[in-house]
């Protein structure tokens, strides 16, 4: 008998990285340095949070099944917003709200490709797209990136068959923290077009990015429908990671795919989560500027910390958002490294091994932080703690 779907899979990674914390016994002047996952810990603004209590004692609609593809209201302000962030023309119905973000991703392969058909994902992939890939019956093409983590176009080009159906980018990037260049993404966009595939943009991390403006320029593209698919999660900007509040941009017919999707798996999205990321977006942009200003001064931490590892042969591959990705200078392959630092310095990490095709030598040398919920203090007593391990 064929094994279930599931079986296809890793485990859960964040969770498996949790179990390594079971017998270590930790104290108050060597606390745990907790890095492994990239979503904060803190409750949303009180505002938010009060308008979240009233929307649930007032609002009746608010405890009952919504519209699929979900609020109206909040569909059309992020198109409205969209639309002048990025100099193109959105409207409310190129816009899906889903359960969180990684359910629009889950949702789009639903809706574009076959059991047999190939994504092209850079390394290192952020894993839950692999593992959705992994039990729809999909194989995920590895594109390899250089050594600043940047994927190109041509080598992309040299992957793409008859059964490739799409080409996935995150940026910021998770797990790598870079931002890709504007070019380099509308080199990947007019290759998709020119091979009549779809050019999936994961933008979770766009509120904080440290560029100014509009980080590409394809929704300024009249024709953007044909190829891009651009994908966001409100849980990052406003705290929402238990509401499950996540958005996708896309052409009207791939909507209606999408929406039968959607509504076997969860019918619509949480209608408290959506008030939320609606009220968030039209009251909340100057605390998300300083939210976004803290995440950018922790950057600066990292970048100002590494010099004493570097000396140490440690390498930063990559740096931003809520990420550094770093390359170790051990023979100790880096599944082991993450177990023995959890032990020996109380640090919990993710290795690269997590982020790349089983086998692959450069994943043994790489380690993800994520720093989201790490200050500028714990930083340096983070660097300061990699420092003293010897393997």
């Amino acid at each position: 008998m064929p094994l279930p779907r599931t079986s296809n899979t890793i485990s859960p990674p964040v969770m498996e990285a949790r179990r390594w914390l079971d017998g270590v016994v930790f104290s108050d002047d060597k606390p745990l340095i907790n890095v492994s996952q990239a979503a904060p810990v803190g409750a949303p603004p009180q505002a938010l949070r009060q308008h979240i209590a009233d929307t649930a004692l007032n609002v009746t609609e608010a405890h009952l099944y919504g519209p699929v593809l979900g609020l109206p209201e909040l569909r059309a302000e992020v198109a409205s917003q969209w639309s002048s962030a990025y100099g193109g023309e959105i409207a409310a119905d190129h816009v899906a709200i889903t359960s969180g973000c990684n359910q629009a991703f889950c949702a789009t392969l639903s809706a574009i490709a076959n059991e047999g058909d190939e994504i092209i994902l850079p390394t290192p992939w952020y894993f839950n797209h692999k593992m959705w890939l992994d039990m729809m019956g999909l194989t995920a093409v590895a594109l390899q990136t250089d050594s600043q983590l940047l994927p190109s176009a041509a080598a992309a080009a040299a992957l793409i068959t008859e059964r490739t159906r799409a080409i996935v980018l995150v940026t910021p990037n998770n797990p790598g923290g870079v931002e890709y260049p504007a070019e380099l993404v509308q080199q990947m966009f007019e290759l998709a077009r020119q091979h009549g595939l779809k050019l999936i943009v994961d933008e979770t991390y766009r509120d904080f990015d440290a560029r100014v403006g509009a980080p590409h320029a394809l929704f300024a593209d009249p024709n953007w429908t044909d190829t891009l698919i651009q994908l966001y999660s409100f849980s990052k900007a406003y705290r929402l990671t238990g509401h499950r509040v996540g958005a996708m941009v896309a052409d009207r017919d791939l909507l209606v795919g999408v929406e039968k999707f959607l509504d076997t798996v969860a019918i619509c999205p949480n209608q408290l989560g959506q008030h939320a990321a609606l009220w968030g977006m039209r009251n909340l942009s100057q605390w998300l500027a300083g939210e976004r200003a803290e995440i950018l001064d922790r950057r600066a931490a990292i970048e100002e910390n590494m010099p004493m590892l570097e000396a140490l042969g440690w390498r930063v591959m990559g740096v931003g958002a809520y990420f550094a990705y770093l390359e170790h200078p051990f023979d100790m392959p880096s599944d082991l490294l993450a177990q023995a630092l959890v032990r020996d310095h109380h640090v919990l990490c993710l290795p690269g091994t997590m982020f790349m095709p089983d086998g692959d030598a450069a994943g043994k040398q790489q380690l993800r932080i994520a720093f989201a919920n790490v200050n500028r203090t714990g930083i340096k007593a983070l660097f300061e703690r990699l420092a003293q391990a010897r393997y």
